[in-house]
Order: C-alpha cells, then structure tokens, then sequence
C-alpha cells in the first residue's frame, strides 16, 4: 500500500515568489515540489524561464521536509556524468530529498536556439536510458565505468554521493512505447503524461491532451505493468504519479462554465471529455474529491503533482482537497 502524496508545481519565471510558494508549501504539507526542466519557457520564447538546478539547490537550502521533483529533467541538457554529480549534490544539499525526473527532451525550437542538437525520438529516448546508466554507475560505484552507445565514463569518481542509497528515486515522465519500456527497467515513479506529438507538449498543442483519455491511461498503465514483469520487476514497486492541471470553484454554475470553457479552449469534444482528462482536474471541490478518489480507485494512482490556477483554487486544495486523503493509502 502507499499513501497519497500531493506535489505542488512551483513558479517558474520569478524567484522571490518560487521562495515563497516553496515555504508555505512546506508548511501546508505538500509531500513535494516540482520545476520544469527547459532554457525558455514552453508558454513562449520571451517568457522568464528560471534554471531548475539552480532554483531547486535555493529551495533546498531553505526548506527541511519537503521533497524536490523535477518534471522532468532532458537528459539532452547536461553530459550525464555531469548530471549525476549536479544531482548528487543537490540530494546533500537537502538531505535526501531529491527525487530524479527524467525524461528525454522535445520542445525542437528550445534545442535548436541553444545550439543543441535534435535527434529523433527513437534517438532521444535511447540516449535517455543510456543516461540511466551513467547516473546509477557514478551514484553507486567506488570507481564508476560505463561504456554504452552515446555515453561512456572511465573511473569518474562521484564524491560524495547521494545521501540516499542505492540513489534518488528515478521518476521517470511520460507515456509512449518506448518510454514505458525504460521506466519498466529503471523507474521507482512513472509520472504519466500526454505523449509529446509533433514535438509539442500537451500546453503548446491541447490536441494532446483530448487524445490523452481515462482509456488511453488505463492502456498505458496496463502495458508497463506487463513490462515491468518481463523485465523481472514487481509491477507494484513502480509508483504511478500523474501531472494535473487544477481550475476549482465553490459556485457549481462557475465550475461548469470552466469545464465549458476548457471544451472551447482545448478542442474536447464534450464537458464530460474535460472532466475525464487525465490531465485536468475542474469542478467544486466535492466533484474533484470524488474524481480523485476514483482515479486512485481505478488506476491505482498515488503521487499528484498539481498546477493550480488562482488563490481561491489553491486555498480550497490545501484546506479541503489534500486533507480529504492525505493518510490514506492505495488499497
């Protein structure tokens, strides 16, 4: 069994205010804190984009309980020895608390703007489990080699290591085939969200979102547990988590002209389609109780890392979303 966690996704463009959120959030009892991992923000060129590490080892160095879940890191940004010793120093800076998101990168422009290369998926994600292998070999030997395809290391000694043994947890973000067929040889977290299409996430392109539904998760969720048994792991010691989206109102009639609102905006085909996204959760705090419990129900999700949208929002998911479950565990 394990209990319900509630992570918080901080501001990205300001850091005063990520100083704050990430100090009240802590107190409030958040299990987590999460940061995307990208040079510019995904919501447009010019908007201010802090860098993750860097703002993570600030909020590390400020805070005591609270967890640190990038989501997700791209493995592309950094040489992955260089990766596992930035994430080994922030796992001592906060003490054991870092959680290692990964992923293997997709927003092209964001690449191509700083020089990076941009491989093909197939490419992306093969350097991204190549990577894998750099960070367990420097988090867990005396005298860490690895020789793969992309990657390789020769006595690149890591010390001190990571406060937490064997490492950090690997939470690893996203949902498509191959992706699955990583997380089901490495993960400790599947952080299961919208496959990238036409290299764009759900935000930049929502069409991703509607083809994201209950049914598209429950298949997803379905072939990694059958992954994970050929790869000779216990399906359960994977622990399903879930990015959502959160838009609440006490007013029933303001809750629904949200969900009318994100049918419009989004492209789904009915109300009923935005209350069923995986990726959203809209309604009264009473409909997005209920729609919790059946996603935790129904999918055996555990760990919800949440975007909120507006105080009133927030106010309503510290006071009465989070208290509803938090103590209680997956059946």
């Amino acid at each position: 069994m394990r209990q319900i966690k509630f992570g918080l996704y901080l501001p990205t463009g300001d850091f005063a205010r990520a100083r704050r959120v990430a100090q009240r959030a802590e107190r409030q009892g958040f299990y987590s804190l999460s940061i995307n991992d990208h040079l510019y923000s995904p919501m447009g060129e010019r908007d201010p984009q802090l860098e993750s590490f860097t703002t993570l080892s600030a909020i590390a160095a400020i805070t005591t309980r609270i967890r640190l879940a990038p989501a997700v890191v791209a493995m592309s940004f950094r040489n992955p020895a260089l990766l596992a010793k930035t994430a080994s120093t922030l796992d001592c800076i906060s003490n054991g608390r870092f959680i290692m998101g990964l992923g293997s990168g997709w927003q092209r422009t964001e690449y191509e703007a700083h020089g990076y290369r941009y491989p093909s998926t197939t490419e992306r994600l093969d350097q991204l489990e190549d990577g894998i292998q750099v960070l367990k070999a420097m988090w867990t030997q005396d005298e860490p080699t690895y020789q793969g395809r992309f990657f390789s290391i020769k006595n690149a000694y890591n010390n001190p290591r990571p406060v937490q043994k064997p490492y950090p947890p690997l939470m690893l973000g996203g949902s498509g085939p191959k992706l699955l067929e990583i997380a089901a040889r490495h993960a400790d977290i599947a952080l299961l969200t919208a496959p990238i299409y036409h290299d764009k996430d759900s935000v930049q392109d929502p069409t991703a979102a509607v083809k994201f539904t209950k049914a598209v998760l429950k298949r997803r969720i379905g072939q990694l547990r059958d992954l994970t048994r050929a790869a000779g792991r216990d399906p359960d010691s994977i622990e399903l988590a879930s990015l959502v989206f959160v838009r609440m109102a006490r007013d029933k009639s303001q809750a629904d002209a949200m969900v009318r609102q994100s049918a419009a905006q989004m492209g789904f085909p009915s109300e009923e389609a935005v209350r069923n996204s995986p990726g959203l959760l809209i309604g009264t705090p009473d409909e997005v109780k209920r729609e919790l419990q059946s996603r935790i129900e129904e999918f055996g999700l555990t760990f919800f890392t949440a975007a909120i949208f507006g105080q009133e929002a927030y106010e309503m998911w510290v006071d009465e979303i989070m208290p509803a479950f938090q103590g209680k565990s997956e059946q």
